[in-house]
């Protein structure tokens, strides 16, 4: 009589769960000092800048084959243009969702964020150290962020129960996704590569972290830096 033999199964989603890919947006035009991004809503909106389409065309190219039965934007024109290359392979019209926008960096938005960055401001400094936005004048708090985040989630998951989706969205937001479905830390997950693949699935109350910051499809692959917010 032979063993019984319990091999090692491979990952499947829950019955309902919602697969959702996140994809950062591509790499958006440069600040430059008295010359602030248009505005949406209080945001900088900078367009893709050349390397940004380029990201583009390489997330259309990794991601035709896929089953995907959605694709989500938010209300930053640099999500929009990320998603095109693949809205036009699937012929999918992305749908809006405001709430996946990008951290609110209040006195530091408009650019000058990436500024500060640069020049490791003592306020960037703080930011991290505290984990928090809203050391920035007038930024975004952590609990808002949070709220409107999984709220948004949430939404999504209930929309596509049995499906997989792609969000393009930003790297603020990709960060606090994964740090609610890991528990980590609030930065931890800062710093996603622009163009790159994160994924989660959402079953009921619980968020499955399945990859992040995925580049295996850009031309720098694993090695691809990552770059600054917005």
């Amino acid at each position: 009589m032979s063993e019984v033999e319990y091999r090692q199964s491979a990952f499947a989603p829950p019955a309902g769960a919602t697969d959702i890919l996140l994809v950062r947006h591509g790499e958006s035009a440069p600040a430059v000092p008295g010359r602030p991004f248009d505005l949406v809503d209080g945001q900088g909106d900078p367009e893709l800048a050349p390397a940004g389409r380029e990201h583009a065309e390489h997330v259309g190219r990794r991601l035709a084959a896929e089953p995907l039965d959605a694709l989500y934007v938010t209300t930053l024109r640099r999500t929009a243009e990320t998603a095109a290359p693949l809205a036009a392979r699937l012929g999918l019209a992305p749908r809006v969702e405001k709430d996946l926008r990008e951290v609110h960096l209040g006195e530091f938005e408009g650019g000058l964020f990436r500024q500060k960055v640069a020049q490791n401001d003592p306020i960037i400094q703080r930011m991290h150290a505290e984990g928090r936005w809203d050391v920035i004048p007038g930024a975004e708090t952590s609990e808002a962020l949070r709220e409107r985040v999984t709220g948004a989630i949430e939404r999504l998951a209930a929309a596509h129960p049995d499906q997989r989706i792609a969000v393009f969205t930003h790297g603020g937001v990709i960060g606090e996704v994964m740090s609610i479905a890991s528990g980590s830390l609030p930065l931890a997950f800062l710093g996603a590569s622009n163009g790159s693949i994160s994924q989660i699935v959402v079953s009921g109350g619980r968020w499955i972290v399945r990859r992040f910051n995925d580049t295996a499809h850009l031309s720098g692959g694993l090695d691809q830096q990552p770059a600054a917010l917005s």
